[in-house]
């Protein structure tokens, strides 16, 4: 019964924590629809795939979102045209590249700058050279959900029928907004009348306001539900592996590291609070183990996992936990064995 009363307390705790980043960062992607002009924003970002990269990851230093709210962002850019470097780069460095996070880390390692700034400069580098890696493949719909696929623009070169039909699917998210509290489904099937009430007049900031509100619901109702799903699993999870074992694990260079990896990405939490975490492993863990999960964490854990499966494929989002699961262990087990 004690077990059960502990797994509800941080199923509750994973969802108190991550609800308000994820309606934070939901604002954000509602912000860009209705009261940014996105294609200006997105044509500012250089069109190098590698600089691409690099902007989309300091991107993440204007919209301080963590991994629950960085991928309805990482959706409206998508959508709205943006390069998959940009795109990428900005969905895994945003929740650790933020002031609100950095500040987080410098408070709970005063006494640990290089753990501040050594966190900063690997999620800085794996969500860069991530995102210069997709920018390899000339076409990202095959890696994305269809309807997220058939929601993104044509190429230049497209027909002008399917210029139009892109055009008309720009003007949202997963929904179209009729009214206030008139969504339509974004699907193929209601193209027709989608383009019926797509309206190219400019509309005020009281007409944006409830459309606001109405998108900022709609994207809280679909990713609302995935992330309950995950923070089950990831309570799931915890309450049923001895936290022993792994710590049983955790005192060798190479072992901890790993330990503190699967440990990132199992407990799931937030990237704002997640230094806090960490600090009580600081005098157990080797310096490589807490930045090996201060930098897996925020950017794979099974809550953004059940996220990202909403964006991407079930194929891309394995190439993104292995590039990332690589990468990690490169730069930090370098931090252990050649450097402490």
């Amino acid at each position: 019964m004690s077990q059960l009363g502990s797994g509800l307390t941080l199923f509750l705790s994973l969802m108190v924590e991550a609800m308000p980043f994820l309606i934070f960062g939901v604002l954000v992607s509602g912000v860009l629809l209705i009261f940014i002009d996105e294609k200006r924003l997105i044509a500012m970002f250089p069109k190098n795939p590698l600089l691409g990269a690099l902007s989309g990851s300091l991107f993440g230093f204007l919209f301080p979102v963590c991994e629950c709210g960085n991928v309805p962002v990482a959706r409206r850019l998508l959508i709205q045209g943006a390069s998959a470097p940009v795109a990428i780069g900005f969905l895994l460095a945003a929740p650790t590249i933020n002031p609100v996070v950095i500040w987080a880390t410098w408070t709970a390692f005063p006494d640990q700058p290089e753990i501040v700034v050594l966190r900063v400069v690997f999620s800085f580098a794996i969500a860069t050279i991530i995102g210069w890696v997709f920018s390899w493949q000339s076409d990202l719909k095959p890696f994305l959900q269809p309807n997220i696929a058939t929601l993104m623009p044509v190429p230049s070169s497209a027909s002008p029928a399917e210029s139009t039909e892109s055009s008309s699917f720009l003007k949202a998210g997963t929904y179209f907004l009729d009214q206030p509290s008139n969504p339509i489904a974004l699907e193929a099937a209601n193209l027709d009348a989608v383009m019926a009430i797509a309206s190219p007049q400019p509309k005020s900031l009281w007409d944006k306001l409830p459309l606001l509100l109405d998108n900022t619901i709609q994207e809280l109702r679909e990713m609302g539900g995935v992330l309950v799903l995950g923070s089950l699993l990831a309570t799931i999870i915890q309450i049923s592996v001895p936290r022993n074992i792994i710590l049983a694990i955790g005192q060798g260079p190479v072992t901890s590291v790993f330990a503190m990896v699967i440990l990132g990405g199992i407990i799931s939490i937030c990237s704002t609070v997640d230094a806090f975490f960490a600090l009580s492993f600081a005098s157990t863990f080797t310096s490589g183990a807490l930045l090996a999960f201060l930098v897996f964490g925020p950017m794979f854990d099974l809550k953004s996992m059940g996220l990202l499966l909403m964006v991407f494929k079930p194929r891309a989002v394995f190439y993104i936990f292995a590039m990332v699961f690589q990468l990690t262990l490169v730069f930090t087990l370098i931090i252990n064995l050649w450097i402490s």
